[in-house]
């Protein structure tokens, strides 16, 4: 394809912090075999997208991410891959200008399979560029065994295997030396962490102990994987304050039908438990409105308790039907109008969760891990996953720093 030395690779990802770690490694395969790696948006010679297909919306942003960059270039080749070609190859097939879809089992393999189809020429000449980034992702397990009946997950994925202690331990200490200042793990269910009888505690314990990792972040756990030995890991403070704890209502009768592990009672005990030991710590959270037979009753239950939760972040979803689920086949599927207005006041509350949390923080100092300039300003982390902003004519990319939190 054209000359090898100049042609432009584009990674794109839409969906979980999963996908993220796997594109990741694909881009790290890229640069090291010598390609130019350019942004998603640039004008490319391939592009690759990682699917999601958790909802209809993401289903739909895919397509649209695909079309758009046939239109940026009709010469590049399209190439799909992920959870939603693994649910729908021949939907994805049939848009025109894809030229290669690959399913969860194939993605890890798409260059090989590029060079050896003749579609892509492999360099002479070996580029020293790197995807970096601040923040790397880890993957640590893959699959989900628990078959929540909205949930496509485990259809896509498959069910739960943990990647070697060892060989997370390696990944993370290679991140290190790459210069990475934090390591987010990430998996479907990182709580389900198992090999050879080490648990995600044991993980983490190896981890803080083998490595001089400065910031150690999780992606997403459930509430009745929160236990008094886990949390007491997190006197080290290299282990960011910030739990993402799925809810995905706040009603006990619609979490039974969701095939939830855990009651309302359970969800506050496990966050009860972080807060208590965890000072400044920011929960996050995933909400679904207009889950099948969801009544208004119901809904003001999960409102209530959510708003009870004083949560940092809420992300709100609109219940999406998706094939081969039961809750796809489940009577009373909530009329469209009542979902958008249930999650037009969902998202309502979790923007004043938002506020609330980072008001709490005015005047205090913290560390923030600054990220990427626009227009001369910088934008970064702290370790509890408030967002922050400063002007600054330097450099400050990849640097952890003291900063007070102004206004």
């Amino acid at each position: 394809m054209g000359n090898s030395e100049t042609t432009r690779i584009a990674l794109d990802t839409v969906g979980c912090k999963l996908n993220q770690a796997e594109t990741q490694l694909l881009a790290r395969q890229f640069a090291q075999a010598g390609y130019r790696l350019v942004p998603p948006d640039d004008v490319a010679d391939v592009y690759v997208l990682n699917t999601c297909t958790v909802t209809r919306v993401a289903d739909g942003k895919c397509r649209r991410l695909l079309n758009q960059a046939r239109r940026r270039n009709p010469g590049a080749l399209v190439v799909a891959i992920g959870c939603y070609a693994q649910r729908a190859r021949q939907e994805l097939s049939r848009i025109k200008g894809v030229d290669l879809v690959l399913d969860n089992s194939q993605k890890m393999d798409l260059l090989p399979r590029l060079e050896e189809s003749g579609r892509l020429i492999r360099p002479e000449a070996v580029s020293s560029q790197a995807d970096f980034r601040t923040r790397a992702f880890v993957k640590v397990q893959d699959g989900c065994n628990n078959f929540c009946s909205y949930c496509i997950v485990p259809l896509v994925r498959g069910r739960e295997k943990s990647l070697p202690l060892e060989q997370v331990i390696d990944e993370v200490s290679h991140r290190v030396v790459d210069g990475y200042k934090e390591v987010v793990l990430t998996g479907t269910e990182i709580g389900s962490y198992s090999h050879e009888g080490a648990g995600l505690k044991e993980l983490l314990r190896r981890i803080l102990e083998k490595t001089g990792v400065a910031r150690l972040r999780l992606s997403s756990l459930q509430p009745q994987e929160i236990t008094p030995e886990l949390i007491g890991l997190w006197q080290d403070e290299r282990l960011c304050r910030h739990f993402h704890l799925s809810l995905q209502s706040g009603s006990d009768a619609v979490l039974g039908r969701m095939k939830r592990r855990y009651t309302t009672a359970d969800y506050k005990r496990a966050v009860d438990l972080i807060r208590k030991a965890v000072p400044g710590v920011a929960i996050t959270t995933d909400v679904i409105v207009g889950f099948p037979g969801e009544t208004e009753e119901e809904y003001k239950e999960s409102y209530n308790f959510a708003r009870q939760m004083n949560f940092a972040r809420i992300h709100v979803f609109s219940y999406s039907p998706r094939p081969g689920t039961r809750a796809a086949d489940m009577p009373q599927q909530v009329d469209d109008k009542v979902k958008r207005e249930r999650s037009r006041k969902m998202l309502a509350l979790g923007r004043a969760c938002i506020r609330n949390f980072r008001k709490r923080f005015l005047g205090k100092t913290m560390l923030v891990l600054w990220e990427k300039e626009t227009g001369g300003v910088w934008s970064g982390l702290t370790d509890n996953y408030i967002r922050a902003y400063t002007k600054s004519d330097e450099d400050l990319t990849n640097q952890l720093m003291p900063v007070e939190l102004a206004e």
